[in-house]
């Protein structure tokens, strides 16, 4: 393979050519900076070019000894602008914040780095990274590399738009509700969203703490084009710092399971039409699983409707109280009417009944790992339909209930605390146009790598999304 075409190699695949000296680091960032010029000026999806930064880093790690090279030595990435990186605005798409710079990085940004990444560029986010799509007054929108008939999902959308598109093969991203799994099912990514306690997470320009909810539902990771690749990268991700105390120092391998794994499979959209195009993605990756080896079950889990209800109208009730008076200083228009709008959808829980809710969690977590003592997976739909248009969450309650209230899954595993995988497992062909279907993979607590194990199972036989995607892509120039 060419200099050239280095852009379209897994991280796994660019690790082992620049650690075994076959390439060198300034190579793989030039080849993927070279992409970003070809492909960003029609995606908007890095905001902050940090080739200048990146190029130097490069060129010092090309001289790094064989026996110093970390696992993703030279590996180009890029990191969301909601996280701290030293000498950088954490703008979080709020104009007001466009010089907040940050004095430090942010664990995830250390670590990547230590472990021999480097950051090319700066992904773009929705305002206070809280939509399911990512457009903002400071940036602009960002456009999915499938089409404009597609949002490029959010929060994490820069990233999961830059990743498919070939902007470096890692996007770092976070997860509060689905803002990592909304956009890998957008683009065609793969994804897992770790379980509480995984990954190291601070921003040292912050000047307070988040919420208790926030801090127990907010995780960082990353996207992919290959379910490979987070086996490499997450490692490095979950390395501790101190400055996170409630971190976890799990190792990432856990425990072999004896015998085939249980996987429970439920495609219950509760209440929403379940699309054929998500049901036979669903079929596909059961089939796929079965064909692994995985003994997969039809079998309902512990009810995820009320759980996820009951979560996203306890992170309402939060936000109402903590974070309201923030969005009517500094949030514009549109993203204050869409909270008026997320209230409506998803009444907030107040004063003592939110206690309540926020008690409440553990027996929900309790259900679910109960339940997970016999399936140790559970492979669900993500959202029920096919992914949504940009801007429908704009469209009033029913875009809002459209966009999220159908989403039960998703936000769900972030009140428990539980890791999930976000695989595509089907290429629709639509009447807009041909758009990727992603299911997901929920995995007991502190087994994101048993989740992982799943979705390279089924992209083993169902493939990746990024081959026809760059065809398309190809053929739309």
């Amino acid at each position: 393979m060419s200099n050239q075409d280095l852009w379209r190699l897994s991280a796994t695949e660019l690790s082992t050519l620049t650690t075994a000296g076959d390439i060198t680091p300034t190579a793989a960032v030039q080849n993927a900076i070279a992409r970003l010029d070809a492909v960003n000026p029609a995606l908007n999806a890095v905001v902050e070019d940090l080739r200048d930064e990146a190029l130097a880093r490069a060129e010092a790690l090309d001289g790094t000894p064989a026996h110093l090279r970390g696992p993703l030595h030279g590996v180009p990435v890029t990191i969301k602008i909601n996280v701290d990186q030293t000498g950088h605005a954490t703008s979080n798409g709020i104009p007001a914040l466009k010089d907040l710079i940050a004095p430090d990085d942010a664990p995830v940004v250390q670590n990547l780095e230590r472990a021999g990444a480097v950051v090319i560029g700066r992904t773009n986010t929705p305002e206070f990274s809280f939509r399911a799509d990512t457009d903002n007054p400071l940036y602009g929108r960002t456009h999915n590399p499938w089409g404009r008939h597609i949002s490029p999902g959010g929060s994490s959308g820069g990233g999961g738009a830059a990743v498919m598109a070939g902007i470096g093969p890692l996007a770092h991203g976070n997860d509060i509700g689905g803002s990592l799994r909304f956009p890998a099912a957008a683009n065609g990514a793969v994804t897992v969203k770790p379980g509480l306690g995984r990954v190291p997470a601070w921003n040292p320009s912050q000047t307070a703490e988040r919420g208790l909810l926030a801090q127990l539902m907010s995780v960082q990771g990353l996207m992919t084009r290959s379910a490979r690749d987070l086996h490499l990268a997450m490692p490095a991700m979950i390395a501790p710092d101190v400055r996170d105390p409630f971190h976890a120092p799990v190792p990432w391998q856990g425990p072999s399971v004896s015998g085939p794994t249980k996987v429970a499979f439920t495609r219950n959209p509760h209440g929403y039409d379940l699309h054929p195009e998500v049901e036979a993605a669903l079929l596909s990756a059961r089939d796929a699983l079965t064909d692994a080896g995985y003994i997969v079950e039809e079998i309902e889990p512990p009810n995820v409707f009320e759980a996820g209800r009951t979560g996203y109208r306890a992170l309402m009730g939060e936000i109402h109280a903590l974070m309201k008076p923030d969005l009517d200083a500094v949030g514009s228009d549109v993203i204050r009417t869409m909270f008026d709008t997320y209230f409506q959808e998803f009444p907030p829980y107040q004063g003592d009944e939110l206690l309540k809710m926020y008690a409440k969690r553990s027996h929900y977590a309790r259900q679910w790992a109960l339940f997970m003592a016999d399936y140790p997976l559970v492979l669900t739909p993500f959202l029920p339909q096919p992914f949504f248009a940009p801007d429908r969450d704009r469209e009033g309650v029913e875009g809002a209930h459209d966009v999220l209230g159908c989403a039960v899954y998703s936000y769900a595993m972030n009140y428990m605390g539980l890791p999930a995988a976000c695989v595509p497992s089907r290429l629709a062909q639509l009447p807009k146009g041909p758009q990727p279907i992603n299911v997901q993979i929920v995995a007991q607590r502190w087994r994101e790598d048993m989740a992982v194990d799943a979705a390279i199972a089924i992209e083993d036989r169902l493939g990746q999304m990024a081959a026809p995607l760059w065809d398309h892509m190809a053929a739309q120039v």
